[in-house]
């Protein structure tokens, strides 16, 4: 391979690192045999992803069929960050739950979501991108 190569595989330390430095990503489950995709707000427990819902879709789809996968996404100037998770969903309940006290994960907007979910990751993946994107040099300045 050759030293200009514009995909670069991130150590899980870092691909973890740059999940602490979000707090929006997108939630992949699945519900009545179809694979659905969901943006949350999330925190992280050490190396686990917790975020905050209420009853509906996304609640029991993860209960039903507790395999999901988590992705977050970044471009800043020329670079794409993308980093993977897959892992399983579990309801947090009783004194377990009270781990959002003391994690920086709130609602967004203002709806009650008073389930504690958490992501035990059992695989995570991260790449960084030199994007080129000649297209936007070829635009019409002004």
């Amino acid at each position: 391979m050759s030293d200009q190569n514009p995909v670069h595989v991130l150590h899980p330390e870092e691909s973890w690192g740059f999940l602490r430095t979000h707090e929006f990503g997108r939630l992949a489950f699945h519900l009545v045999g179809e694979v659905h995709l969901t943006p949350i707000n999330y925190a992280l427990d050490g190396e686990r992803i917790v975020f905050m819902t209420a009853e509906g879709s996304k609640l029991f789809g993860v209960t039903a069929n507790p395999d999901v996968a988590f992705e977050v996404d970044e471009i800043v100037g020329e670079r794409a960050t993308s980093v993977i998770c897959r892992g399983r969903a579990r309801t947090l309940e009783g004194q377990a739950a009270y781990v959002v006290e003391r994690l920086p994960v709130r609602p967004w907007i203002d709806t009650p979501k008073s389930v504690v979910v958490a992501i035990e990751v059992d695989e995570i993946s991260g790449r960084r991108f030199d994007l080129t994107r000649p297209w936007l040099r070829d635009l019409p300045a002004g």
